[in-house]
């Protein structure tokens, strides 16, 4: 496999039906702006795309709750959306629309020419219909509880508190979230996508890297949790997706189709063939051809998403772009995991979430501050949380004390002793050791040590590791400052001025390093730095491959007689008020939004007597728990009930380490219908109470009781 010649990197298209928050920015958007900014100073062609998904049921439910039009809800939040990414200096080559008129007709291209391939197959099924609103439901007009892990706002499509993507009559207790009421099941018709037919070449793909018997990518430079859901969707089989809907509002079914009328595309259908309509968008606009980008076997497509969108870009979409045909399925899907909040998970319903648009508002002018913390937790792996403390100590620890400090010292120095003119240095003089041992000077050694700084930073940024990336950046930064009180230049200035000169001038080719590799993390403060410096603002032209070029044969990075100009604080700290403020918002916004639950009397539907004497609920004792393989919220838990031991799948492995649930007194529910998750069947529910803070707790019966009792 020959390197690429050009990348197209994509980020997740965000639902045009609310703002961003923190988890969205560290989940698809930073990591994807770093790598694209990384690529462009490697003097690398790429694009960048992304754009407003403005179809699909979440925007029309959105539309019902405010009493408006989908297309007022698309319009509202587009350009919210489009004003977060552009002021928190995400650097899309386009930021486009699945509204837009190219998008329409392509995604309309993509279902003609499979359905002229004979790709679908037509079924009639019974889907929800609600029959007071006298509509079928999308599976985002359906909540019910999940059958993976109890959650009971699950979403006919998906559950977002585990993550598991769902069919709508999977759902327990479904209801229209139109009327409230339980929908009934009624014949239509729709085009399916069969995936079972292509489960072998997609096994090939992801767990060997193997397309059509050649090698298109290495398995093992994927995330193991990509990998890991890819193949465990494969190994429980696939099944036919339906990829239309009964809607009135997104991509119509090309209408010389027979049946078309009234049949939209699934969101999840025209959503990512959004990536290529904002590709042609962004060709017309620049006079390329946009099918090097799409077509082009010396190209790189990359999908940068979140954990919840892995199947769709791994194996469905993949699945519709070669059955087109002659379309690039990617090298790799760097999926990011969930970005918590305060150590509990982020709810937009209940308002626990951090806004862009509020804390560009609370923090003008500190976008650089959030997108440093935002890496420094990135999701890479596991779930992280963001919490305000960590947020900032984070700023006036690592930020203020240790980069910007180093910095500002260099600048000072420099136009103190200097007049702001970097020094030239007698090139014999060293440290370290005497010049005639033929050994480097310490100057041209503290370099050649910078060079392999940044070559293992270059690394981490090409496997998609972000966090040890910018880890190394802050590492840069602590070497410069371990040098300046090793050396002390302020207590040896006129003791000793040439050897003070070797240290400064050092100094600056460090800072003038960073003010370049800062654009990739923090591209405000590589601007204002590169002002500082009076050297010209990054224009992301191959700039990394010049300072690599240049330490790499011994040259500087900044040479001696150059002016800059007068030093600046680049960072400043955030006071003790200013995070109180945050949390006391935080928490009140969320109370808010309590209140206003129960006011409104927001319970479950009303259970008749009959309903709750069919549950047969019983008192045990935990055996055992363990980690059910591959996930990280699922405990395989063993249940003594007195006359028979139960096996019991629970989402609770984040709330609750296994060996601590030995002895534990619980009350289950015992004769829920067996259910397979995971590999592991299922025979039965545990009860746990949820706080208003999300902590869990289980039910128990009084001490002493004996297993197996009857809770009635």
């Amino acid at each position: 496999m020959n390197p690429p010649s050009r990348y197209l990197v994509t980020s997740a298209l965000p639902y045009a039906n609310g703002p961003l928050h923190i988890g969205h920015l560290a989940g698809a958007y930073l990591p994807a702006d770093a790598f694209v900014r990384y690529l462009r100073l490697s003097a690398k062609d790429v694009v960048y795309i992304c754009g407003s998904d403005e179809h699909g049921a979440a925007i029309t439910i959105r539309a019902l709750r405010e009493d408006t039009t989908p297309q007022a809800i698309v319009e509202k939040y587009h350009k919210m959306i489009s004003e977060a990414f552009e002021h928190m200096g995400i650097s899309f080559d386009i930021y486009h629309r699945t509204s837009a008129k190219i998008h329409h007709e392509t995604s309309q291209d993509f279902f003609q020419k499979l359905y002229d391939n004979g790709s679908f197959i037509e079924k009639e099924n019974d889907q929800f219909f609600d029959a007071e609103a006298g509509q079928f439901l999308a599976d985002r007009y359906i909540i019910g509880t999940c059958p993976k892990c109890g959650h009971d706002e699950a979403y006919g499509d998906q559950c977002e508190n585990c993550g598991s993507t769902l069919s709508p009559t999977e759902l327990i207790k479904p209801k229209s979230t139109i009327s409230g009421s339980t929908p009934i099941l009624k014949k239509t018709k729709h085009w399916y996508l069969p995936l079972e037919q292509h489960e072998d070449w997609l096994r090939s793909f992801i767990s060997e890297g193997l397309l059509d018997g050649e090698q298109h990518h290495y398995p093992d430079e994927w995330k193991k949790h990509v990998v890991g859901q890819c193949k465990s969707w494969l190994d429980a089989g696939l099944q036919p997706r339906a990829i239309t809907r009964d809607l009135d509002w997104g991509v119509d079914v090309p209408q010389q189709i027979d049946g078309a009328k009234g049949k939209k595309l699934y969101v999840w259908m025209d959503a990512p063939i959004g990536y290529v309509s904002a590709t042609k968008q962004w060709a017309k606009d620049h006079g390329k051809n946009w099918e090097e980008y799409w077509k082009d076997d010396d190209t790189a497509l990359v999908h940068f998403i979140g954990k919840d969108n892995i199947v769709f870009h791994c194996l469905i979409f993949p699945v519709i772009l070669k059955q087109y045909g002659s379309f690039n399925l990617p090298i790799n899907v760097p999926a990011n995991q969930f970005v918590n909040l305060e150590g509990r998970k982020v709810s937009t319903s209940k308002g626990w979430a951090v806004w862009i648009n509020d804390y560009l508002k609370d923090f003008p002018n500190r976008q650089d501050e959030l997108r440093y913390y935002s890496f420094k937790i990135m999701p890479e792996q596991r779930d992280s949380d963001f919490t305000w403390k960590g947020y900032q100590e984070a700023v006036n620890n690592e930020l203020v004390n240790n980069l910007g400090n180093f910095i500002h010292r260099v600048l000072v120095l420099t136009n103190k002793y200097y007049n702001g003119v970097v020094p030239v240095f007698d090139e014999s003089i060293s440290i370290n050791a005497p010049q005639e041992s033929g050994l480097p000077t310490w100057h041209d050694s503290e370099l050649l040590d910078l060079f392999d700084k940044l070559h293992d930073l270059r690394s981490y940024l090409k496997s998609f590791d972000f966090r040890s990336a910018l880890k190394t950046l802050m590492e840069v930064s602590s070497i410069g400052n371990q040098m300046l009180q090793l050396n002390e230049p302020w207590k040896h200035e006129k003791t000793d001025p040439d050897t003070v000169k070797v240290v400064m001038n050092l100094g600056l080719q460090y800072v003038t390093a960073i003010s370049v590799v800062l654009d990739i993390f923090m591209p405000f403060s590589s601007k204002k730095l590169r002002s500082m410096l009076s050297l010209a603002p990054i224009q992301e032209k191959g700039e990394f491959v010049d300072i690599m070029d240049a330490l790499s044969e011994g040259k500087h990075l900044i040479q001696a007689g150059h002016k800059i100009n007068k030093a600046q604080h680049l960072f400043s700290r955030i006071d003790d008020g200013d995070i109180a403020a945050q949390i006391s918002k935080l928490k009140a916004t969320e109370g808010a939004k309590e209140e206003n639950e129960v006011a409104e009397g927001d319970m479950k539907p009303t259970a008749s007597f009959d309903d709750f004497s069919k549950l047969d609920l019983r008192t045990g004792t935990i055996i055992s728990a363990e980690k059910v393989e591959k996930t990280d919220k699922l405990l395989k838990i063993l249940v003594d009930l007195g006359f028979e031991t139960r096996t019991v799948v629970s989402g609770i492995a984040e709330t609750y380490d296994p060996e601590e649930l030995k002895g534990q007194e619980i009350v289950m529910i015992a004769n829920l219908a067996p259910r397979k998750i995971r590999g592991v069947v299922s025979k039965g529910m545990i009860l746990l109470a949820e706080d208003g803070n999300g902590k869990l707790g289980f039910v128990s019966a009084p001490k002493g009781w004996a297993k197996g009792e009857v809770v009635r």
